[in-house]
């Protein structure tokens, strides 16, 4: 879709952190082709500004810092309220994996980090949201998760963990906060992007093959799913976790 393609603004607003690159990029580019206006966080200044221009500065802006920040969080939600004035969907999309072997050689302080990251930060910023506008106004909360907190993964274990945990997050908040704020989860197979390509990368052909549809997922594919847990089309789901995965769990009874 072109800039020129761009449909006139839908009158919403989301934030999507972790957004510079991959799974959040999707998401991003996903909102802002149906309309919605949208604050991208990340690490990178460089990354995000680059993001920013290739979704478009007139309808998307962007705030850089670690996302178990608090300080940072709270400035992500305070300047999307200022550039927009509201703030209706919430896509916590962060998370960290920089971990790969079995939980008995786990350094603890790792799976802290790995648990703060991918967790406590989304916990963070539903909090935030909710006390700025959501609370009052509704809206949604969309929580990226994983397979791997769905079923065990091998050497993915802290990652895993912590998504599980998202997901027991997500249902608590749905509980929590409706019946105006809807929250879902979505959790992804491998998609192709820079964070997942140790899953792949040198063996690409052999890991497809575990994949009923054929292939890797792609960022548009979870921007797909976002945008429609997001949307109208979702409006009487809250608490599910909806698993995109190629079809891979289909071959967890085979063999």
């Amino acid at each position: 879709m072109t800039r020129k393609e761009l449909p006139e603004p839908s009158g919403k607003v989301a934030l999507v952190t972790g957004a510079s690159r991959g799974i959040g990029y999707g998401i991003a580019e996903a909102l802002v082709a149906r309309g919605d206006r949208v604050c991208i966080t990340g690490r990178g200044e460089d990354a995000l500004k680059e993001a920013v221009e290739r979704l478009g500065a007139d309808r998307v802006i962007h705030v850089a810092g670690k996302a178990h920040d608090e300080a940072h969080q709270a400035l992500a939600v305070e300047r999307t309220m200022e550039a927009f004035g509201r703030v209706d969907h919430l896509i916590n999309n962060a998370g960290t994996n920089p971990v790969f072997g079995p939980m008995a050689e786990l350094d603890l302080n790792v799976a802290r980090k790995v648990y703060e990251t991918n967790v406590i930060s989304a916990l963070g910023f539903a909090q935030r949201t909710w006390r700025a506008w959501q609370k009052d106004h509704g809206g949604t909360i969309v929580n990226i998760a994983s397979v791997a907190g769905v079923a065990a993964s091998p050497f993915v274990g802290a990652y895993g963990m912590s998504k599980a945990a998202m997901i027991n997050l997500t249902l608590q908040l749905a509980h929590e906060f409706a019946p105006i704020v809807r929250v879902n989860a979505i959790a992804p197979a491998v998609v192709k992007t820079k964070f997942a390509q140790a899953l792949y990368e040198g063996r690409e052909e052999e890991v497809v093959s575990a994949y009923p549809l054929g292939r890797l997922g792609t960022p548009a594919d979870i921007g797909g799913a976002a945008a429609f847990l997001t949307s109208d089309e979702s409006a009487w789901v809250t608490g599910q976790t909806l698993v995109v995965d190629g079809g891979i769990f289909l071959n967890a009874g085979v063999g």
